[in-house]
This record gives C-alpha cells, structure tokens and sequence, in this order.
C-alpha cells in the first residue's frame, strides 16, 4: 500500500487489478473515528476520489451519499418532513398526490440518491410533459422533488441537491376567459331559481374564490356597512372538507358590497332561519353564509356546478371554476378601474399576476383607446 501524505489517506492495488483508496477521519457526529474507501481504474482516479471526499469532510457534507432510492426517501419524506410542515392541508394534499403518482412510481423513484444526476431530473420533465400533463404540473413536481431533496441534504443523505442544478420548468402565461357583462347578466338569470343563486351572485359581484364564498361567515358580513372580510377559504382535502386561512397575506381582505347585494344578503338571512326553524335538532351551526338546507357546509365543486347548469340553461359556452372572477375582473379593469385596485380585490399578491391574467383589452375598448388619441392628435 503506497502511503500518502497525512490526511491524504493511503492507495493501493487490489488483486483484480483495480485500485482502493481508503481515508480516515474523525465523525463529527460521533466523536469517533471512521474509514472510508474509494475505488478506481486507476491510481489517479483513486486519488481524486479521495479528494472528493475530504473536500465534502471540510465542507461538513456527508461523506458518501445515501444508497436509498428516491422513492424510498420520498416517502419518509412525506411521513415525516411534509406532514410536520405549516403548509396549508390542501398543499400537503398536493404535494402528496404529486410524490406518489408522477415520483416514487416513475423511473426517477428507482434512482439510487447517491447516483441521481440533474441529466435525470432532465430526464424526469421531458417523460412528464411527454404524458401531456400541464406545464403548471411540471413545475409542481419539479418544485416537491427539489425541497424532498433539499431536506435530503439537510439530513446529511446527500451533499447537494441536483434538483437545485436543473432550470425550474416555466409555465406559460394565460390569459383567463372570461364573459362580458352581459353574458354574467344572463347566466345569473338562468340561475335565480337555484339554491346557490346568490353564492354565485356574490362571485360574480366581488371577484371572490369559490373556496372564499363558501368558506364566508356571516361573522365576516358587516350589512351595515356594506362590506365583507375574507379571512377564510374552504376546501375539500383527502375527503374532507376544510377550512383554513388564506395563502397569502394579501388575500386577506376587505371588500365592499353592492347596495344590491346587501339587499339580497338580508333576504338570504331571513331565509337561513327560517330553515333553521324547520331543521330543528337536525341542524348543524356551521356560521357560514351558504350551506345546505341543515347548516352544514357547502363544497366548492357544487357552486361549479350551479354555474355549469346555469350557463347551459343559457347557452353559454366556455364556462369554467373561475368564470365570475375572472369576467369581474374584466369589467372592473375596462371600466377604468385602476390595476392597484382591482389586485386588492381580488387579492392577488402583486398587480402583476393582475395583469399577466387580465392585461388585455376587448376590442372595443381597444378601438375605443385608439380613436381616443386619433381625436387627441387631430386626425
């Protein structure tokens, strides 16, 4: 065995012709003192291994990475790390569903951690976009394989992450459809003899989230006033339905009410109580502005569904879950109202996501503007 210089560890050849070096060092963990051995073709590749490994010792990285496949730390990674975190149960639900399905099942979950290369990670986002899954998909799996692996590093599993090393895959900007005021106008009328009626009132007036509507109590509701806090959204996670705070800070917000909304709200209260009434001990005292007929809570996917038959019954085509946002939005930006304004109402974290969705014009408006300046300038 050639010796090296101190700290250098020692190299030699093996009987089978291939080279072994091999280095001691002091665990920091334990206190204890630990060998590891390399291998190579050749003594100048052993050497450079071993370097390796004494870079990652001072660097304080593990010194080998760990043999488990992805999948395998996937899913402890979601048992423990994902479930312990304070994201919202409808992200932890998502991130979930994105690890089992398009992960630790795919290719890339057969991948051993210490071999896993950015190439592969590469590779991972081609097949997903080769299943035709969305671009907005993509970037969410890409996002939870890179902070499962992130915390991989953290626990000393692996010395870098090589999600880190590969471009984050972009998501194409798209304007949202949306439905001109008179078309909003008839598929409320399509709907007014529907229970959620106002539920989709309420969206169609104030830009609200579905989840936001429903998630609204009537705690929040000022009548006198004129006006709406949303410090609440619901949603249906793993079967059940749950009620959190909002994502962001901005989404926390006041909005104000339309006169005849407000005359709506106190008919709609009215009502409420008189169901109360006839429901007895059967009711459930959820607080919420929309339930069912017994107080419990409505899912979001059935005021969807109340704008789907309304906007058949009116034979209005492209008709989506954010249509009554998206077309109030719309209205407020072509009738002049500022983007800082309609961003606060709608809740966006900055008036770019405003006006990456809305930042369009109808083209009377745009025939409007450039009429506009054509009289400005005389022609």
């Amino acid at each position: 065995m050639r010796k090296r210089a101190n700290g250098e560890g020692s190299v030699r050849q093996r009987a089978n012709g291939r080279w072994e070096g091999r280095l001691s060092f002091l665990d920091p963990a334990t206190g204890k003192r630990r060998s590891v051995s390399v291998y190579g073709g050749t003594a100048a590749e052993c050497r450079r291994e071993l370097k390796k490994v004494r870079d990652r010792i001072e660097g304080g990285q593990p010194v080998k990475d760990a043999p488990d496949t992805v999948g395998a730390w996937l899913a402890r990674w979601r048992a423990s790390s994902l479930a312990a975190s304070d994201r919202k149960p409808t992200t932890k639900s998502l991130y979930d569903s994105l690890s089992r399905t398009h992960l630790e099942r795919a290719a890339i979950g057969a991948k051993r951690l210490d071999r896993l290369k950015p190439s592969d990670v590469e590779a991972m986002i081609v097949a997903l976009r080769a299943k035709g899954l969305s671009d907005s998909t993509v970037r969410q799996v890409y996002t939870v394989l890179r902070q499962a692996l992130d915390v991989a590093v953290r626990d000393g599993l692996l010395a870098s992450n090589p999600v880190a090393k590969v471009k984050r895959p972009t998501v194409a900007r798209k304007e949202a459809t949306y439905l001109s005021p008179a078309d909003v106008s008839r598929l409320l009328d399509a709907a007014r003899s529907m229970r959620y009626y106002l539920a989709v009132l309420l969206m169609a007036a104030t830009g609200l989230r579905r989840g936001e509507v429903c998630g609204l109590a009537w705690s929040d509701v000022d009548l006198s006033k004129g006006e709406l806090r949303v410090r609440h959204t619901l949603s249906r996670v793993d079967g059940h339905l749950v009620l959190t705070g909002p994502k962001t800070d901005r989404s926390r917000r006041r909005v104000p009410l339309h006169a005849g909304v407000v005359t709506e709200l106190k008919a709609w209260r009215k009502q409420q109580v008189a169901e109360r009434l006839a429901a007895g001990d059967q009711w459930t005292d959820t607080g919420v502005v929309f339930c069912t007929e017994l107080g419990t809570m409505v899912d979001p996917r059935n005021l969807l569904r109340t704008v789907e038959l309304a906007a058949k019954k009116a034979k209005i085509e492209k008709v989506g879950a954010h249509t009554m946002r998206h077309s109030a939005a719309v209205a407020w930006l072509e009738s002049g109202v500022h983007i800082k304004a309609a961003a606060d109402l709608l809740g966006h974290s900055s008036i770019s996501i405003t006006g990456d969705l809305y930042g369009h014009t109808s083209d009377d408006m745009a025939r409007s503007a450039v009429d506009g300046l054509g009289a400005a300038l005389g022609l």
